[in-house]
């Protein structure tokens, strides 16, 4: 009897199908029949299904008369050009309707079958922008439930991510009120194993319709076993249909959620009874997944972002601070406290020679020193990252509670010169959806008797208590370690060529952001029109009653030109940043009064009023000018349109050597919460989410008016908002 572990379990190779697909197997070069599923004589008429072998479907047209017509099929050659790529289509097969799906793996194109069920509880509408709203990681994930209830409906629903370890953990549910929660809880990586992982990110949606259902096994002309991962009716293994009776589930189905090609997380909906879902609903839940995970992705983007540049903020002040001192240790100790808030540490220690300065809550002197030599002595790395220190060195260092995780940066090895962030131990418990130990059961697969690992038969909370380690050091904290190490080499003379090297690569990597910008704007722009002349040309020839179709386009259409507008906004930022400043007398009231008008047309109601009082000449570079009334002017007209007598000011006047316009606008002015970001790039009011925009316009406005020598500010309560632009008074 051989003894598999669950990561080593062929799950992609069951050599069934479940009871609700029909399968059959042509080779790609010839054409012929080299497998199919036993129940295929179910739904098409065949004598000997033996005779079927080294056979093409064309050789019975009797049989597979329907397959022979359709589009897909005749077409196979195209269709199939790329591997592991599904193409779709729907037959008649003796009067009944059935999904045609279609796909290339290896050396053998796939045909599946399955029956197309009519969803009568399906409640969706077209709009599919709703995700890119929100920017809170719970309320995004909740609000993909509440929209998959209206597709799918199962009596569980959660979405589970994957931690580096493997293991996962339930961040939101939605259930039914009879059912036990879930959420919160981890389970053990056994519980996916790596080649599980592997699938779900091959084949993205996976439905286990009946978990008590017999499977249909898979009959070929030859031994191999047949590669079913791109298969959507694939069997499944026997440990994991046990697991899923142990948890109470008849049914499941999941849905990849891929962030960065990486397999982040799962949506996984369980059934206590049976429950299949048509092929259609599946597709539109992996579409509704998709768009989740890219607003996610955007949104974690845009706050990254927003970290480095208050980053650097924060470096470019510590910057100044160490360039009064000729000593980069006097540096240090002056700055100590900002340096250990930087990665979010609890205390630090700067040493340097026999020289030990510390500051907030770190270990007693004695254990610094251990520390220090048991660095220099264990590693070579410049940079030394661990949140277990206190579990891994703590005996043999005789270590207390505040130095359970430590980031140590060697500046200089020779002269003993580092800094050491410190962590305190975190009371760390993690609640497991039962026993996470392994058992060791019997299976049967392919008719040989096999021991596997068992799944648990229990999901009661399983409270496991973690000592020794800190909260994780993320990604931000180490990003903020890097920043305190070039500001060390940027300001100590002594690495004259180490900052040379590192200013060149800066101008490089700058280069390289022009290039992708001006790339964005005009490589991409292309295709961008191709699609949308091809979607008009769509909208176009539709004739009779297709009113959802038109609908479905004309968003298509929207979705282009918004692509297109935050193209032009990156492409305009870069230019904000790096375009040649041309100063001169401008006259402003043409610009004015010609944006102002655009301004009603595209983003105004028919009420909207604009007024334009005295527009004094400014000093400025003209297209930059034309850039900063255009948003302005544009963000004026869009956030008051709601109200019922929208209306815009817009007055200029002298100020001393100094010119000064105002728009004022009666919209939705800004929350006094969020008025301290109102010139980060990508920041979006939450009471502006119901309006298009992608939080690009006011950082070019306010990187503009610094180079011109102006200023950008406002004024904003809830009767609206006065922003206020200084311009310098030209020449006389």
């Amino acid at each position: 009897m051989n003894f598999v572990e669950c990561h080593e379990e062929p799950i992609h190779i069951p050599g069934s199908i479940q009871s609700f697909g029909y399968l059959i197997g042509i080779d790609a070069d010839s054409r012929t029949i080299t497998f199919f599923s036993r129940n295929i004589s179910d739904i098409f008429t065949i004598e000997s299904p033996e005779k079927l072998f080294d056979r093409k479907l064309t050789d019975f047209p009797e049989s597979f008369q329907s397959i022979i017509n359709s589009e897909i099929y005749t077409s196979l050659e195209r269709f199939t050009r790329r591997k592991n790529e599904t193409y779709f289509d729907k037959i008649f097969i003796n009067e009944k309707e059935y999904h045609f799906s279609v796909f290339r793996s290896e050396a053998h194109i796939f045909l599946e079958f399955e029956e197309v069920l009519i969803n009568p509880d399906k409640r969706i509408s077209n709009k599919y922008d709703n995700f890119y709203i929100i920017d809170n990681e719970k309320e995004l994930w909740n609000h993909l439930l509440e929209t998959l209830t209206k597709v799918v409906n199962y009596d569980r629903m959660m979405v589970y991510k994957f931690m580096m370890d493997g293991s996962g953990k339930v961040i939101v549910e939605k259930k039914n009120e009879n059912m036990e929660s879930f959420l919160g809880l981890h389970y053990p990586e056994s519980d996916i194993p790596k080649q599980a992982r592997d699938l779900y990110l091959k084949k993205r949606k996976r439905i286990f319709s009946n978990v008590y259902a017999d499977t249909v096994p898979i009959l070929s002309k030859s031994s191999e076993h047949i590669d079913l991962t791109f298969s959507a009716s694939r069997g499944m293994s026997p440990i994991h249909g046990q697991y899923l009776k142990n948890s109470g589930a008849a049914s499941s189905f999941s849905v990849s959620i891929i962030i960065d090609d990486h397999l982040w997380g799962l949506v996984t909906c369980q059934n206590v009874e049976s429950k299949h879902i048509d092929l259609e609903d599946r597709v539109q839940a992996g579409i509704f997944t998709t768009l989740a995970a890219n607003a996610y992705s955007s949104f974690k983007s845009k706050r990254e972002l927003n970290y480095r540049l208050e980053l650097n903020e924060k470096i470019a002040e510590l910057k100044t601070k160490f360039l009064k001192h000729n000593h980069l240790l006097d540096s240090l100790i002056e700055s100590k406290t900002e340096i250990q808030n930087l990665p979010d540490a609890d205390g630090l220690a700067i040493i340097s020679d026999e020289s030990i300065v510390i500051s907030g809550s770190t270990p007693d002197i004695e254990s610094i020193a251990k520390i220090v030599q048991w660095g220099l002595g264990h590693t070579n790395d410049r940079i030394y990252v661990s949140r277990s220190f206190l579990k891994d060195y703590g005996d043999e260092l005789n270590l207390s509670k505040n130095t359970a995780g430590v980031i140590i940066y060697f500046i200089e090895r020779e002269k003993n010169e580092m800094l050491i962030w410190f962590r305190k131990e975190f009371d760390e418990h993690i609640d497991w959806a039962g026993n996470p130990e392994k058992r060791v059961a019997v299976f049967s697969q392919n008719g040989e008797e096999k021991q596997m690992i068992s799944p648990r038969t229990s999901f009661q909370i399983f409270t496991e208590n973690i000592k020794g380690y800190s909260t994780r050091w993320n990604s931000r904290n180490i990003s903020a370690v890097h920043a305190v190490r070039d500001l060390i080499l940027e300001t100590s003379h002594k690495n004259y060529n180490v900052i040379k090297s590192l200013n060149d690569e800066l101008k490089k990597v700058n280069e390289e952001l022009d290039s992708f910008s001006y790339t964005i704007s005009h490589d991409l722009g292309t295709p961008l029109t191709v699609m949308k002349l091809n979607a008009q040309m769509l909208l176009g020839n539709l004739v009779g009653d297709s009113e959802k179709s038109k609908i479905k386009i004309n968003s298509i259409i929207e979705e282009i030109d918004s692509m297109a507008e935050m193209m032009q906004d990156v492409l305009q930022l870069s230019r904000a940043k790096h375009s040649e400043v041309q100063l001169e007398s401008l006259k402003t009231v043409s610009t004015i009064r010609k944006i102002s008008e655009n301004a009603k047309m595209t983003y105004g109601s028919p009420a909207s009023e604009v007024i334009i009082k005295e527009c004094p000449d400014v000093l400025a570079d003209k297209t930059m000018l034309h850039q900063v009334f255009l948003n302005i002017i544009n963000n004026a007209v869009k956030y008051s349109s709601h109200k019922d007598h929208p209306k815009v000011e817009i007055e200029g006047t002298e100020d001393g050597q100094t010119i000064i316009y105002r728009i004022s606008d009666n919209g939705i002015g800004i929350p006094d919460e969020e008025k301290h970001k109102m010139f980060k790039i990508f920041n979006r009011m939450d009471n502006a989410k119901k309006f298009k925009g992608n939080g690009i316009g006011l950082s070019i406005v306010h990187r503009i008016m610094k180079r011109i020598g102006g200023n950008v500010d406002f004024e904003s309560n809830e009767e609206g908002t006065s922003f206020i632009l200084t311009f310098k008074k030209p020449y006389i």
